[in-house]
């Protein structure tokens, strides 16, 4: 640990598909939070940890803050809320190719002014716009009132990307680091395995398969030659969403199997033995001990 050590909380909070969980990626130089074209995508907090000169900073990827209908959005975006609630820096994300202000950003800078939070802005897809769109936007939020500072960023190229680890590692209070200098995330490798496969599954399927999709991790065996045997459920509610996980012949699943295999192996830096089934589970999004799994709040309203 450095002589004078800042360590702190930043909340990256925006609409679905905000680009969240690449931006992330993107400050950790690793992958720690799963991306997909499918919105709420991510579904719990994740903690993405990172060191920029003597501050360690730990981003705090949530969930998209949107208008809940199911039991499971209300508690995602309680998990949404309590991870800004904790944040030393809240940093509210815009995809800026949306070109107005939508529902779900304003309500998110609605409950800031309520709480008389200050954020910075992190408008971010820079690579889809012009500039005087761009500056448009810029304008407009900034009348906003609660931004102390507004940054332009394009999450997928790193455009920007730098300048902003350093301006939020600036503004972290001085103290002790919170965990060791290797780690980049708190989340269990078995989860991470999953969430993983989740990805691939979303990415590949995000036209056909609802939201009623998870995954579970049920063996890891470690072998003396250095690789690991991973055993994994895909949980739908229905027969029909079965169907189209395996897909014909067990195409789908062959291919699902393979993508994941491969970025496994890249992160864990290891052969990895993959095994994926296929189970209909009716009604998980209602069991209490999946949300206790994500570190969500079954009861939240």
């Amino acid at each position: 640990m450095p002589d004078h050590p800042r360590c702190g909380f930043i909340a990256l909070v925006g609409a679905p598909n905000a680009g969240k969980s690449t931006l992330l990626n993107a400050m950790i130089g690793s992958k720690v939070s799963i991306v997909s074209p499918k919105v709420q995508t991510t579904r719990t907090r994740v903690l993405g940890i990172t060191i920029q000169g003597d501050a360690q900073m730990i981003f705090v990827d949530t969930p998209g803050i949107f208008k809940p209908k199911r039991r499971l959005d209300r508690a995602m975006v309680a998990a949404a809320w309590q991870g800004a609630e904790d944040a030393d820096v809240i940093g509210v994300l815009y995809d800026v190719s949306r070109r107005s202000i939508d529902e779900d950003t304003r309500s998110i800078v609605a409950r800031l002014k309520e709480q008389g939070r200050e954020a910075i802005l992190i408008l971010n897809k820079i690579d889809l716009v012009k500039r005087d769109v761009l500056l448009g936007i810029a304008d407009a939020f900034r009348q906003e009132g609660i931004f102390s500072d507004i940054f332009m960023v394009s999450a997928f190229t790193e455009d920007g990307v730098a300048h902003l680890k350093q301006f939020l590692a600036d503004r972290l209070p001085d103290g002790p680091w919170h965990f060791p200098e290797d780690q980049i995330s708190d989340m269990p490798m078995r989860l991470l395995a999953a969430e993983i496969t989740r990805e691939k599954l979303f990415l590949q399927l995000h036209q056909e398969l609802p939201y009623s999709a998870t995954v579970e991790t049920e063996v890891w065996e470690e072998f003396d030659d250095g690789s690991v045997k991973i055993s994994q459920v895909i949980f739908v509610q229905r027969e029909s969403q079965k169907a189209i996980v395996l897909g014909k012949g067990g195409q789908r699943i062959k291919a699902l199997g393979s993508a994941a295999r491969s970025e496994l192996t890249h992160m864990l830096e290891r052969r990895v033995h993959l095994i994926l089934f296929v189970k209909v589970r009716e009604g998980w999004v209602d069991d209490p001990e999946r949300y206790s799994a994500w570190g969500l709040d079954f009861g939240a309203s």
